[in-house]
């Protein structure tokens, strides 16, 4: 039985390869797209991967053919080797340096299913999830720095908020049992280790700049810098048991890389005095204006009295300017 499998499924590269030659658009960058995702399961095709990239470093205008027909590979398959192979591919191509940001991926696995029940599957979904979020993100952060003008601290804000969503998604991608040490499992989980630690330092910085300038920032960016480093906590614990996890699968990058770096206590408990001040200070303020604006409504009352009354004492609006 598995014989015959390995028999067909090398018949359907064949006949896809065999197709792509007989297109008039493209035909190598198709076939090598094929090659990289071939239905052999034991390792991904690294050498196919790079000859990709090869196509995307040659010109940018490549980018087309290489996505049109990844996405034509991915919206037809139900083999979870050729989904993984793909999805390797992309993130390949992700993190290539010549690529541009494109936002959403051009192909939709989060209902994938293979032809029979498989441990594959909900790792495949996982997986893409990710990368789809990588994708998007990237594309924010591409037009963030284009942007002209200095440092925005909400605009950080919710970017660090997009980031901690990666670090989500990535603790999500956990084989299940039976599926832990196959082989092209185990690349992905290399470059989800990978992943994992250049999310968290983009974090950490983040974070690093944004308390740099919490002095500065209003009550709102203050409570969301909180919430933030609340979860970059909580997040960091959770990224050193996920690696303990890795570690125990043997992936060799989680033996390699350093400690996950802790967010101090003391540093958290500084942040919210800080929004605590700012809230006190806020409704210690709208207490001072309603205090002046009710003395105003009194005097302006007493005036309308009588004229000797208005003669006697005139009352006079607070200036509201000096009040703020």
């Amino acid at each position: 039985m598995r014989l015959w499998k390995r028999a067909s499924d090398a018949l359907k590269d064949q006949s896809s390869l065999w197709q792509a030659s007989l297109s008039r658009r493209h035909p190598d960058i198709e076939k090598a797209v094929i090659r990289a995702t071939s239905h052999h399961a034991t390792s991904s095709s690294i050498r196919y991967v790079d000859r990709v990239r090869h196509w995307l470093r040659l010109s940018p205008s490549n980018l087309t053919p290489i996505l049109r027909s990844l996405s034509s590979r991915m919206h037809k398959t139900r083999s979870w080797p050729v989904a993984l192979k793909g999805l390797l591919l992309t993130q390949a191509l992700l993190n290539s340096p010549s690529l541009p940001a494109i936002g959403r991926l051009p192909f939709d696995l989060s209902s994938f299913r293979g032809p029979t029940a498989s441990p594959f599957d909900a790792f495949v979904r996982a997986y893409y999830a990710f990368l789809d979020h990588k994708s998007a993100t990237t594309f924010l952060l591409h037009q963030r720095d284009n942007c002209e003008g200095g440092f925005v601290m909400r605009q950080e804000l919710l970017m660090l908020q997009s980031l901690q969503g990666l670090i989500d998604l990535l603790v999500a991608i956990r084989p299940a049992p039976g599926a832990e040490f196959a082989p092209l499992v185990m690349d992905v989980m290399e470059g989800v280790v990978v992943e994992i630690y250049e999310v968290y330092g983009k974090i950490c910085r983040g974070i690093a700049t944004v308390l740099l300038n919490i002095y500065s920032a209003g009550r709102v960016e203050a409570a969301m810098a909180l919430r933030v480093v609340r979860k970059a906590t909580w997040q960091g614990d959770e990224l050193g048991d996920f690696l303990e996890v890795c570690k125990e699968m043997r992936i060799a990058n989680a033996a390699e890389f350093p400690v996950i770096d802790r967010i101090p206590e003391e540093g958290i408990r500084e942040l919210e005095e800080i929004v605590e001040g700012l809230t006190k200070e806020k409704v210690e303020m709208k207490t001072v204006i309603t205090e002046e604006w009710e003395r105003f409504e009194e005097d302006s009352v007493a005036a309308s009295c009588g004229q000797q009354q208005h003669e006697t004492r005139i009352g006079e609006a607070p200036d509201l300017i000096t009040l703020f």
